[in-house]
């Protein structure tokens, strides 16, 4: 398996444990705490269960054929691809926005996105 394949689904298996494990752990760095049980229920299906369908796929694309495996990667990259560009987008509508956590995460989703480009 690919190493940047790996370290893509690690973070994805990664985000999605730590959402269903603990909901509040996700929307902390942003200020937020999911206090209702809808709100929970929707950090642990978004993130948690989305994070563990990604890590899941791209584990089992990396044993399939050429083409299953490098549609996955990329269809994984331009997901990662669209909240950095989310990101950059919420910029121009909101003061110092990418500041802390906002701008980490940034940086990781546009890191990780190449790392699978890359990887095809």
């Amino acid at each position: 398996m690919n190493l940047a394949v790996i370290v893509v689904a690690v973070f994805f298996a990664g985000m999605g444990i730590a959402a269903l494990v603990k909901p509040a752990f996700i929307w902390a760095p942003f200020g937020v705490a999911p206090t209702t049980p809808a709100a929970r229920n929707e950090v642990r299906a978004v993130y948690g269960g989305f994070g563990l369908a990604l890590a899941a796929l791209l584990f089992v694309a990396d044993s399939q054929s050429a083409g299953f495996r490098d549609g996955v990667l990329v269809a994984v990259a331009v997901a990662l691809a669209g909240m950095a560009v989310g990101r950059l987008l919420g910029a121009l509508v909101e003061p110092r926005p990418l500041l802390g956590w906002p701008g980490i995460f940034f940086l990781i989703e546009t890191a990780l996105a190449v790392l699978l480009l890359i990887a095809r």
